[in-house]
């Protein structure tokens, strides 16, 4: 079965995406940019600021789909700067302990010229937690 997970942002439907897509027990996440609920850019020229805003997106994303950043296997942190790897390190706070694999890598530039970092993110759902989420959905 696969599921579309929205955010609502605007970018979704102009370019055909979604936010995540859960197909089995694997979760991908999308390139996740630093939007607020209002769609404007959040912490404008602030990595770290922007890095939160990305990862806190990602957990909704998550949560809708039936999962959380516990079952986070792999992150890919995109900087238009990296010298800004520091600042996104606030990663750190969220991963921990879960500790995905990570590649940080540095891209000429996004969609939108104010935003300096956006992530993405892979979950496996264990049997159990799949189960779960089955008989919380109706989906068992």
């Amino acid at each position: 079965m696969r599921k579309l997970i929205s955010s609502g942002s605007p970018y979704e439907p102009k370019v055909g995406i979604s936010r995540a897509v859960r197909v089995g027990n694997v979760i991908a996440v999308s390139g996740t940019a630093p939007l607020g609920s209002n769609g404007r850019t959040v912490g404008i020229g602030d990595a770290g600021a922007q890095a939160r805003r990305c990862l806190e997106i990602i957990a909704g994303a998550l949560e809708k789909a039936g999962a959380s950043l516990r079952q986070v296997v792999r992150t890919r942190t995109l900087l238009v700067h990296i010298e800004d790897w520091q600042a996104v390190a606030i990663h750190g706070e969220f991963f921990s302990e879960i500790r995905p694999a990570n590649t940080i890598m540095q891209v000429s530039r996004f969609i939108d010229p104010e935003w300096l970092v956006e992530f993405e993110a892979d979950a496996v759902v264990d049997d159990e937690q799949d189960a779960s989420y089955a008989r919380s959905s109706g989906k068992d």
